[in-house]
């Protein structure tokens, strides 16, 4: 039920979503965190100013990831050692109680969402790319893995905004409150579709 929470804590929230050196039940360092507060995308990447996201994440009294509980929050608290807001609402539960499943990308195809040049990229080709940047140095891997985070922070609100509406539709007492979804601000990295490509090559197809 926290996604009744949204509209009272609409201006007080923070998306979030991190990438890592390793898969789900690996050791994990973080290599980048973005948040969107509905306005404002914010990056952090190692090694250039990841430092900064604990001041900028205490500015806010909600969290929303998805599968955040189990995975983005016990890696930052770990990492930073400090405690996120206690109000989260994680759309992987939101989602699943309305019958969507299946992962991040999964749940976002069957709510008519598109990726764009991401298509097809995931966590896993995340972590590749950042490998890449960390062994050439290349930029334009890692502005494709920021774009690529920035993609899972910002669609979280037109996902929340989707579920809250569909939760609604099943509140008949509660009718006229629906929530109109936002036009999303275009993000500050691009994938590089040769960079896409090569990944591909290096990581999956050897």
């Amino acid at each position: 039920q926290a996604w009744r929470i949204f509209p009272h804590f609409r201006n007080h929230s923070a998306y979030l979503d991190i990438e890592t050196t390793a898969a789900y039940g690996f050791e994990q360092q973080i290599t980048a965190i973005t948040i969107y507060d509905g306005n404002k995308i914010s990056c952090f990447v190692d090694g250039e100013n990841l430092e900064d996201f604990e001041e900028a994440i205490s500015r806010y009294k909600v969290l929303v990831t998805y599968n955040g509980k189990s995975f983005d929050a016990p890696i930052i608290e770990k990492h930073f050692r400090i405690k996120l807001p206690r109000a989260h609402i994680d759309l992987r539960y939101v989602l699943n109680h309305l019958g969507y499943s299946g992962g991040l990308k999964s749940c976002e195809k069957q709510l008519g969402m598109d990726r764009g040049l991401l298509e097809g990229v995931d966590g896993s080709f995340a972590i590749f790319l950042w490998e890449e940047f960390q062994r050439t140095g290349d930029r334009k891997a890692l502005e494709t893995l920021l774009a690529y985070n920035v993609a899972d922070t910002v669609n979280l609100e037109s996902l929340l905004i989707k579920a809250y509406n569909l939760n609604i539709e099943k509140t008949p007492f509660v009718q006229g409150q629906f929530i109109k979804d936002t036009i999303q601000p275009p993000s500050p990295y691009s994938p590089d579709p040769e960079t896409v490509k090569k990944i591909k090559n290096d990581y999956f197809y050897r």
